[in-house]
């Protein structure tokens, strides 16, 4: 008798649970999808610079004297930077890197003192990008030894992503719309979407200084600034999206 019941109730959980069973399959072969892969891009010419300006100074006996010369050096650049930006405009000078510190050189295992030196590296942030060969002249012209790097890019890289991700979307639903017509369905909402932005130069600008021989009269010998290359910024926005297809 309980073999019978048992056999009775695992028959109507069977029956009863096969209705919805049947229900999702359908729902999931009622309900299919599609997927495309859109992008756009755009070129734009870059407004901001951030230059990398150090000064170094060195002193076989003393790291004070190293100190101090570092010191009178770097206040005639940073002053002479500082009157060449709008700071209304969001330009500014700030340190990245102050060291001070001896050298040695190496004979075998035997480590030999060789001489100080104090190093001043200052960041400069400025949207007065026609001004930044002048910049590295001056700074270089009042005894900055090294321009370590020059970065270009867009203020409004934020709002130039987020016009070409809009773009993307939209060629994203509109592919997916053919494809959807051509296979005799409708599209009826969105699935997944994974978006990405990004941004490259391409041209990169560089200016290296590597030798500290370049003093005032070599600065003042040039008859223009030196030449910065501005290049362009190109913007890439990708999407993927995935759309239920009726």
């Amino acid at each position: 008798m309980k073999k019978v019941l048992l056999t009775t109730l695992v028959l109507g959980l069977v029956a009863g649970f096969a209705p919805i069973s049947t229900k999702a399959v359908a729902d999931v072969v009622e309900r299919g999808f599609v997927s495309v892969n859109t992008s756009a891009n755009t070129e734009i010419t870059p407004d901001v610079a951030d230059i990398s300006i150090a000064v170094q100074t060195f002193d076989n006996k003393s790291l004070q004297k190293a100190t101090t010369e570092n010191k009178e050096i770097s206040e005639k650049v940073i002053t002479a930077l500082k009157g060449m930006i709008n700071t209304s405009n969001g330009d500014y000078v700030k340190t990245m890197d102050y060291s001070a510190s001896p050298l040695y050189t190496y004979s075998g295992n035997k480590r030999n003192f060789d001489k100080y030196q104090v190093s001043n590296t200052v960041i400069v942030h400025t949207k007065s990008i026609d001004k930044v060969g002048e910049m590295i002249d001056k700074a270089i012209s009042l005894g900055a030894t090294n321009v370590d790097n020059l970065a270009l890019s867009v203020s409004k890289y934020d709002d130039e992503c987020n016009q070409l991700l809009v773009k993307a979307t939209q060629k994203a639903r509109s592919r997916a719309d053919i494809l959807a017509k051509s296979a005799s369905t409708t599209v009826t909402g969105v699935r997944s979407l994974n978006v990405s932005c990004s941004a490259n130069n391409s041209i990169t600008p560089q200016y290296r200084m590597l030798s500290a021989n370049i003093g005032a009269a070599d600065m003042e010998a040039k008859s223009t600034a030196t030449s910065i290359e501005k290049g362009i910024v190109k913007v890439y926005a990708t999407v993927n999206a995935t759309f239920f297809v009726k």
